[in-house]
């Protein structure tokens, strides 16, 4: 695979992304927490957009894959920052932003911010409020003051024997992008996808987001053997077929 191009922000650090040209409505795909452009979601993706002549986008946050940066200095904040970077420098008209876990959060914040720049938004296992819900609210009186005092947490990581680390600074800046507790001002096409399987984000999640989305048009999509990295050929099937629902609604 050829090097990945960069593009540079805040003056010195470098975002990796790959692009392919093509028609709009475009296509940007939003990593989850800890993965990076190269994963099974994303180049499947970029498979629809080829074949669709679509333009699309996958690139990595800060921190994440190729793109500089120390990943335990990320936060909520900063990495919705690289994605409106990215989609205001290296992406024209319309977009259907895909978010995967952290991404399904963060694509939530670009559509607030960059509202005429979507044209729709597609979650997998969509992980808005995780840092309240999911890390914060899961630790005892005991692991709240240890986070508190050291700065970060370990916990187990369902995919490997070294625990995932999370630092205070992200439960804390996280608070700032909280979405389930009122209403949701995003008015285009949502599709969310969620294993009914997925140990991480529940699949609550979806529908209680579904509720808040002041959209007219929103799908929510359970799998009943999904997990939550909703990678195995039938999902991303299902994803493909969720590209081509959202196309046809905007057209």
């Amino acid at each position: 695979m050829s090097a990945p191009e960069f593009l540079t922000i805040d003056n010195s650090s470098r975002i990796a992304y790959r692009r392919l040209e093509g028609q709009s409505p475009g296509v940007v795909f939003l990593i989850g927490h800890g993965s990076d452009m190269d994963g099974a979601k994303a180049l499947a993706c970029e498979d629809w957009a080829r074949r669709n002549g679509r333009a699309f986008l996958r690139f990595d946050y800060s921190g994440h894959g190729q793109s500089d940066g120390n990943f335990l200095d990320g936060t909520i904040s900063s990495w919705t920052n690289d994605c409106l970077a990215v989609l205001d420098r290296l992406t024209e008209g319309p977009q259907i932003l895909i978010g995967s876990s952290l991404g399904g959060w963060l694509m939530l914040n670009v559509a607030l911010t960059r509202p005429a720049r979507i044209a729709g938004l597609i979650g997998i296992a969509a992980a808005p409020d995780f840092t309240a819900e999911l890390i914060w609210d899961s630790l005892d009186k005991t692991q709240q003051t240890q986070m508190q005092d050291t700065g970060q947490i370990a916990l187990p990581n369902p995919y490997s024997d070294d625990p995932v680390v999370y630092p205070m600074a992200l439960v804390t800046d996280g608070k700032a992008h909280l979405h389930l507790q009122a209403p949701v001002n995003i008015t285009a096409p949502v599709h969310l996808l969620h294993g009914m399987q997925d140990d991480e984000v529940p699949w609550q999640t979806a529908t209680r987001l579904a509720e808040k989305l002041a959209s007219e048009n929103v799908q929510v999509s359970l799998v009943r053997n999904a997990g939550h990295r909703f990678s195995e050929p039938d999902q991303i099937a299902l994803l493909g077929d969720a590209l081509d629902g959202m196309l046809a609604k905007l057209s």
